[in-house]
């Protein structure tokens, strides 16, 4: 940056800058010592972990103990490794040389470190030392070099400020009571005496370790025409990987762990829900963390074991623009870096979104992947149906046994209230607005026609279907009360279901069983507990059942369909 040409050009000018700040070269300093003898200790310490510990003096007669030299992009390399692995100070930094004079120390050609039975045997945990930064300026020393810089290189501080979070204002150069109060915090963070002010040293150390952190993540600005978005990213972590609307993809670059996905899409509000809901079905989106959404935006800061994402989209002028972030746990450091930037220089541009028609949606949702991200999926799915009009649901026990999650229809989550003699009674935990609810009918005769609504498929259709078949009697082969034996051809997503009568009433709910044990029944048999069962159970849970009217007509197509489909919901179980 211009800021560290001219830095070094002033320390030059005042004989305090030497061979040791060569351009090519930079060191990791890990702490400075007061004193000659300290500062040996010290580095004899750092000599029994790492080979290439040297001490120099410092302008201000301090002893800098650093590691290296090396090249300038592998010393940002080498100390973000070494502090992730807790084995250097977190505020150590990279250091281009600019404040280190005479070399004093080098252990690379000392005397190898013995290692003694009262110190720390190989493989015990390494305590970082405490780092102790001189005091290198007074307040007015630091004023005196800060009037130097020139608006550009103010700009770069407060950048710099910014990206460690400790600035959140307008990048203009103007050292206002904004700035100062930032790099007091800075100050007080690294624990340096708090004069908002920063000292020349403490303006190097900042300055390096954002332009190692730019280094090490590769940031470009990107600028995206056909999404009409432009955002810096990392590309030193990700690389691109294509389109799939309303996605542009970069996948995860070196094992890096991240991949992000920017959003575009026509439409408003209504689109803006629907990607909301699209994005909870991700397994990168784990259900665990804060969401907040208002009419026009929303985000998402999900966390779980394995995966942690953040999103974040908004409608303006007929568009959604946004982006999902994804990471693993592991670079979770990393990630408190990187996402600061895409946060503050996301900015949609232009009147253009991604064009739906590059790659249909429709394949991709089939194939259960929706931008290289698994789309997550129930253990199990069932039917269910409503049986009041507060939305309470009943389904088969068996559908919701042991579940550490249960939705209605996807979106809503429900809990049990009740289970008896196979049936389970969910009350949804949003209120809820049934479009149709059971209304309980007495066993028909034998040889009546009736229905089962149920997802046969269990989640694959995005809607019930009905089954027709036949009524046989009103008990189980053996005789069982509460029992009705039916002949219809329904699968394991059925079972739950209303079995409708021609009226429309609901005579039963269809159970998995009801076949001797050991018994291989013929196909198309099955059975449902009784309507009296059902109305039992919802006694017994505080709910009271409808009767069907007694002098109900027998319902048309249509209207069988309306009440059927508006009252029958997907119940899904999650683990």
């Amino acid at each position: 940056m211009a800021l560290r040409t001219l830095l070094a050009a002033i320390v030059a000018a005042f004989g305090i800058f030497t061979a040791a700040a060569a351009q090519d070269s930079a060191w990791v300093q890990v702490e400075a010592q007061p004193t000659m003898a300290k500062a040996e200790d010290r580095a004899e310490a750092w000599a029994s972990i790492f080979p290439d510990v040297t001490g120099y003096k410092t302008r201000t007669g301090w002893i800098a103990i650093v590691l290296g030299p090396y090249a300038p992009a592998e010393a940002a390399g080498r100390l973000n490794d070494l502090k992730s692995q807790g084995l250097i100070p977190g505020d150590a930094f990279v250091s281009d040389g600019g404040d280190l004079r005479d070399k004093v120390i080098d252990m690379a050609t000392a005397a190898p470190v013995v290692t003694t039975p009262d110190e720390p045997v190989v493989g015990a945990p390494i305590v970082a030392p405490t780092v102790i930064q001189p005091a290198d300026e007074t307040p007015e020393e630091a004023r005196a070099s800060e009037a130097l810089l020139t608006p550009e290189q103010r700009v770069d501080l407060q950048k710099a400020l910014g990206w460690y979070g400790f600035y959140a204002g307008a990048h203009d150069g103007a050292f206002g009571k904004g700035t100062r109060a930032s790099m007091a915090a800075l100050q007080e963070a690294k624990g340096y005496e708090v004069t908002g002010i920063l000292t020349t040293t403490q303006r190097n150390a900042l300055l390096d370790g954002y332009d190692a952190d730019q280094a090490e993540f590769g940031f470009r600005s990107e600028s995206v025409a056909e999404a009409g978005i432009e955002i810096t990213l990392p590309f030193g972590a990700v690389e691109f990987d294509g389109y799939e609307p309303p996605f542009v993809k970069y996948r995860e670059k070196n094992g890096s762990g991240i991949k992000i996905l920017l959003i575009s899409e026509p439409g408003g509000a209504e689109a803006l829900a629907g990607l909301y809901d699209l994005l909870q079905t991700l397994k990168d989106v784990p259900p665990e963390g804060e969401r907040s959404k208002g009419e026009d935006n929303f985000t998402i800061n999900a966390t779980g074991p394995d995966v942690q994402s953040y999103a974040y989209a908004a409608t303006s002028r007929g568009m959604v623009k946004g982006y999902l972030v994804v990471w693993k746990p592991a670079v979770a450091d990393k990630m408190a870096r990187i996402l600061p930037a895409l946060k503050s220089t996301f900015r949609p541009v232009g009147d253009k979104a991604l064009d739906p028609g590059l790659v249909p949606m429709e394949d991709a949702v089939r194939l259960g992947l929706l931008a290289g991200l698994e789309v997550k999926r129930p253990t199990l799915s069932r039917s269910g149906f409503f049986v009041d009009a507060k939305g309470t649901v009943a389904t088969v026990a068996d559908a919701v046994a042991q579940c550490t999650r249960i939705t209605i229809d996807h979106d809503t989550e429900a809990t049990v209230t009740l289970t008896d003699q196979g049936i389970a009674l969910l009350t949804p935990k949003s209120p809820l607005s049934p479009p149709a609810f059971a209304q309980i009918a007495p066993a028909p005769a034998p040889g009546t026609e009736l229905a089962v609504a149920g997802y046969s498929y269990e989640d694959k259709l995005p809607a019930p279907v009905l089954t027709l078949g036949t009524f046989e009697e009103a008990k189980g082969l053996n005789g069982e009360a509460g029992l009705a034996r039916l002949s219809a051809p329904v699968l394991d997503g059925d079972r739950g279901g209303p079995v409708i009568e021609p009226r429309g009433g609901v005579v039963g709910i269809l159970i998995p069983g009801g076949a001797p044990q050991g018994k291989a029944l013929p196909e198309g048999v099955a059975f449902a507990a009784s309507a009296q069962v059902l109305s039992d159970a919802m006694t017994k849970a505080g709910l009271t059942a409808t009767a069907q009217d007694a002098a109900a007509p027998v319902a048309t197509p249509d209207a069988m369909n309306r009440s059927a489909l508006g009252m029958t919901v997907l119940v899904s179980c999650w683990n």
